[in-house]
C-alpha cells in the first residue's frame, strides 16, 4: 500500500523546494527533475474560490503569447461569470504573473494554457508527460500528486502539492533526463464531490507545434 504524505517535502529525489517564483529556474538545474514553489495562498481568496459554483470557474485550452494572457483570462473569466472583485483580479495578476516567469525559464515565445475543472478521476494514473515541461497549479480542490517510481508500480511513497504551489516539472521530451524518475498525477476525487481548478502550462516554440 502506497503511504502519503499530505504536504511538499524535500524527500522526493530530483524536486526542489524554492522560496519565490523566478526561484523555479532551478528546473534548468543538473538532477532537477521538478521545482516547487511552496506558498500559501491569501485566506481570503481560496474561501471565495471555493465558495464559487462550478458554473463560474473558468475553462480554457488557448496558445498564445505571455504578455496576453492577463487580457484573455480577463476575458475568460467574465465569460464564465466570476464576479469582477479583488479574488478574481488576484486570480487573474498570479496566472499572468506565472505564466511570464514559465516562459522566461523555458525561453518560450508561446504557451499552451490550460485551466481545467476536474470532478472526475482524470489522469489518475502516474505517469511522465511527453512534452518539454511543465507548470501545474491547482487553486481549487486537492493539488497534484507525485513521487519516485516506476510506471508500472508507481511510487512507493506520495506527495500532495499544496493547493496554490506552483510545480514545474520535465517531461520526456526535455533534452536531459535525471535519474529521478519522477512520476505524477491528478489525485483520484471522482464521487466525492470535490471540483478541483487547475492551470496547466506547457512551452510552445512555433504556433505550427500546436
Amino acid at each position: 500500500m502506497n503511504m502519503m504524505q499530505a504536504a511538499p517535502k524535500a524527500g522526493a529525489a530530483g524536486v526542489r523546494l524554492v522560496d519565490d517564483l523566478p526561484e523555479l529556474s532551478a528546473l534548468q538545474e543538473p538532477d532537477c527533475a521538478a521545482a516547487i514553489w511552496h506558498r500559501q495562498m491569501p485566506q481570503a481568496f481560496s474561501t471565495w474560490i471555493n465558495a464559487l459554483p462550478v458554473d463560474q470557474l473558468p475553462r480554457a485550452r488557448v496558445v498564445l503569447r505571455p504578455h496576453d494572457v492577463a487580457q484573455t483570462l480577463s476575458d475568460l473569466c467574465t465569460k464564465a461569470g466570476m464576479p469582477d472583485r479583488m479574488e478574481r483580479r488576484w486570480f487573474e495578476e498570479d496566472v499572468a504573473q506565472m505564466s511570464a516567469s514559465f516562459a522566461a525559464i523555458m525561453d518560450a515565445p508561446y504557451l499552451r494554457l490550460r485551466l481545467d475543472v476536474i470532478e472526475t478521476n482524470a489522469c489518475r494514473k502516474f505517469h511522465i508527460d511527453a512534452i518539454k515541461a511543465r507548470l501545474i497549479c491547482t487553486y481549487r480542490g486537492t493539488a497534484t500528486q507525485y513521487g519516485n517510481g516506476s510506471r508500472e508500480i508507481g511510487p512507493s511513497e506520495i506527495f500532495t502539492l499544496e493547493t496554490g504551489s506552483p510545480m514545474v516539472m520535465r517531461g520526456t521530451r526535455w533534452p536531459e533526463h535525471p535519474s529521478a524518475a519522477l512520476l505524477h498525477r491528478s489525485p483520484p476525487i471522482e464521487g466525492t464531490g470535490e471540483t478541483r481548478l487547475v492551470l496547466v502550462l506547457d512551452p510552445v516554440e512555433t504556433m505550427d507545434d500546436c
